[in-house]
């Protein structure tokens, strides 16, 4: 089986890849805008993607013919996209149409070709009012990053493809060459340096180790799983919550973390209050099994400490 992976330079991504690379029955073609990012280039493919070009994804899934698509690359910070819009419909909309058309002329062309194409969503679809929630609720997104993470849904569920939809909430992890930092890191330096942060308790989600993500993104394609799968953690916390854990984790001083509400923050793009998902369907169907929140900040706190050696 070749399976290609966008955005192999992310967080997701690079996990899909490690967990791919070397396998005896999986070809790994992973792909990204730019240099290959990953310290570990042996056991898979890297070929330069810009999915927003149509001719280079026409070139590169042509000469690969990928029997599943894994589409982790997305343009995620939610406040950057309020504020440039043009850049994020042409990363998470036009780049989806552009891949889901060309596997869709690439399977008309070739016979007993049959991509299956699976897609990266988030929680952030939904407004908030209630959660956590089922693969049956009901979108209605409050940020222009919402509102193009369902465009593309859309796009997907009306294509011709076999496809599946890994909706996903608040994901953290470690990574090769980090351009971004992650909810448990920001609390654990900022903390460790002794400094108070504002965090708040009234967003609700169920975190999401990345390796987590990564397996049941692997799930679905190991099993050709179809339609919409919630991938996420399985703790439901409030956003202080979480803050809390990871103090107490690190042995950190609590007291520094002050709560507060979402609108005493100010930030372009409107988060949804109440996520968080119930993944019964990924755990029954998929065999889908996540690590409780302490056990993922522990294999995190594992990989940083292998990184430092």
């Amino acid at each position: 089986m070749k399976i290609l992976i966008t955005g192999s330079n992310g967080l997701l991504g690079q996990k899909l890849v490690y967990k791919l690379r070397n396998s005896t029955t999986i070809t790994c073609i992973a792909t990204a805008r730019g240099e290959n990012r990953l310290v570990k280039t042996d056991g898979y493919l890297y070929e330069t993607l810009d999915i927003t070009n149509s001719e280079n994804v026409t070139e590169v899934f042509t000469k690969h013919l990928p029997d599943v698509v894994i589409n982790t690359a997305a343009m995620t910070n939610v406040d950057a996209c309020e504020t440039e819009k043009e850049a994020c419909w042409a990363m998470n909309v036009t780049s989806v149409d552009y891949q889901v058309k060309t596997l869709e002329k690439l399977k008309q062309k070739n016979s007993g070709y049959n991509p299956h194409f699976i897609h990266l969503s988030t929680d952030f679809i939904f407004d908030g009012t209630r959660g956590p929630l089922d693969e049956d609720e009901k979108p209605n997104p409050l940020s222009y990053y919402a509102e193009s993470k369902l465009a593309a849904e859309v796009i997907v569920q009306s294509s011709l493809l076999d496809w599946a939809i890994a909706r996903t909430v608040l994901v953290y992890g470690i990574v090769d060459n980090m351009s971004r930092s992650n909810i448990v890191l920001w609390v654990k330096s900022n903390l460790e340096q002794g400094k108070k942060i504002n965090v708040v308790d009234d967003q609700f989600r169920t975190p999401t180790l990345a390796e987590d993500l990564a397996d049941g993104c692997i799930l679905i394609a190991r099993k050709k799983a179809k339609g919409i799968y919630n991938i996420s953690g399985k703790n439901f916390y409030s956003i202080l919550e979480l803050a809390q854990v990871v103090a107490d984790y690190y042995g950190l001083d609590k007291s520094l973390i002050n709560p507060s509400k979402s609108a005493d923050i100010k930030q372009p793009a409107k988060r949804p209050p109440i996520t968080g998902f119930i993944i019964d369907k990924a755990v029954k169907e998929l065999g889908y099994n996540p690590h409780s929140f302490v056990e993922g900040i522990k294999i995190l706190e594992d990989q940083i400490r292998e990184m430092g050696k």
